[in-house]
């Protein structure tokens, strides 16, 4: 191999790494990632093989004119189904936007007295994301604290289009509950509640599941480094302290998933999918959030990318007491949560 190829291999693969490294960063879009990583990744292929230049010369001199009308063809067709597809994949993207927005806005209309009230005098709200955990919730509301360290704080249970007494429970027991009109996700239920900390000025926002699993006197350990203002994002973490479900697959893909968010990030946590973490609501302001389901990869990610102070705290996780996970199998929720990195990473 000459000089000149070895350079140009290098310059290559070091546009590659860059393309990939600087894109963690709150400054690179799509349009520079994508121009940068194909102009490396061919100066890398063509410094390997020269042969590559030849070969794509000679398929596209369309010497015999029959076969050169039918290659046109194809090449034109493809460009344009291209363009069709990203222009259409773009409206249903824009009508999907405002879909969400139409659901949360009515939800929020049907608690506006309610939210007012409610928030008044609170400085840390949880928010509860709920799908037919009535029995649960039973159980877990009555040991979520009333304050920590003198500050008031509420509960927010929203209600994700349960056909269960979900909703009917959380206003028995004096909390504040809202209901989605269908079932959305975790995702979305969780950015509703955002929305509505936001509204109201709330300084810290706790999310925890509705199953019990999430112990509630871990909250102030949870909340203590965004009280400080030491971190804006703090994540629960197993790994870091206790599970009771700890089976070789769940913690193979625990890991197998915190590592691929960590390459992607820069960051150095250990898991990536606890659905318990405490956060300076301010901050949230500035993060485009808009998975539907499995959102735990996508706040990290935005949080990341938009250079929010993240920090992991140790919690202990218990097996599920009442009602049934609607996470799925393991390997679909897998599935689902690698696709979820994906989304998150590119948009």
């Amino acid at each position: 191999m000459s000089n000149l190829r070895i350079i140009g291999l290098i310059t290559g693969l070091l546009g590659l790494f860059l393309a990939f490294r600087i894109y963690r960063g709150p400054k690179w879009n799509r349009l520079n990632f994508v121009l940068l990583g194909v102009l490396s990744f061919n100066l890398a292929a063509v410094s390997l093989n020269p042969n590559l230049v030849n070969s794509i010369a000679n398929l596209l001199a369309l010497r015999r004119q029959y076969y050169g009308r039918i290659l046109a063809l194809l090449i034109f067709s493809n460009i344009f189904l291209w363009f069709l597809v990203l222009y259409l994949k773009t409206r249903l993207d824009g009508h999907k936007h405002q879909f969400d927005r139409l659901i949360m806005s009515l939800s929020r209309e049907d608690a506006r007295h309610l939210l007012a009230e409610e928030l008044l005098d609170k400085e840390i709200m949880v928010i509860i994301p709920a799908y037919n955990e009535a029995d649960s919730l039973k159980a877990l509301l009555p040991r979520i604290p009333e304050e920590i360290q003198g500050r008031k704080m509420g509960i927010i249970v929203v209600d994700d289009g349960s056909s269960d007494a979900t909703a009917e429970v959380v206003k028995s027991m004096g909390h504040l509950c809202i209901s989605n009109k269908i079932n959305r996700g975790q995702g979305a239920a969780s950015r509703l509640g955002y929305e509505v900390l936001l509204q109201h000025l709330v300084s810290i926002g706790v999310t925890m599941d509705a199953d019990g699993q999430h112990l509630p006197g871990e909250i102030e350990v949870l909340v203590q480094p965004v009280m400080d203002k030491k971190h804006d994002l703090v994540i629960g973490s197993r790994v870091l302290g206790k599970s009771s479900e700890n089976t070789f697959l769940r913690r193979w893909g625990i890991r197998f998933l915190t590592t691929a968010i960590n390459l992607l990030t820069g960051l150095k946590l250990t898991d990536c999918s606890s659905g318990f973490k405490a956060f300076n609501v301010e901050k949230i302001r500035g993060l485009h959030l808009r998975e539907e389901q499995f959102q735990a990869a996508e706040i990290i990610i935005e949080a990341a990318k938009k250079g929010l102070r993240i920090t992991e705290v140790p919690i202990t996780m218990t097996s599920r007491k009442h009602g049934v996970s609607k996470k799925g199998s393991d390997s679909a929720y897998g599935v689902n949560f690698v696709k979820s990195i994906v989304k998150a990473w590119w948009k």
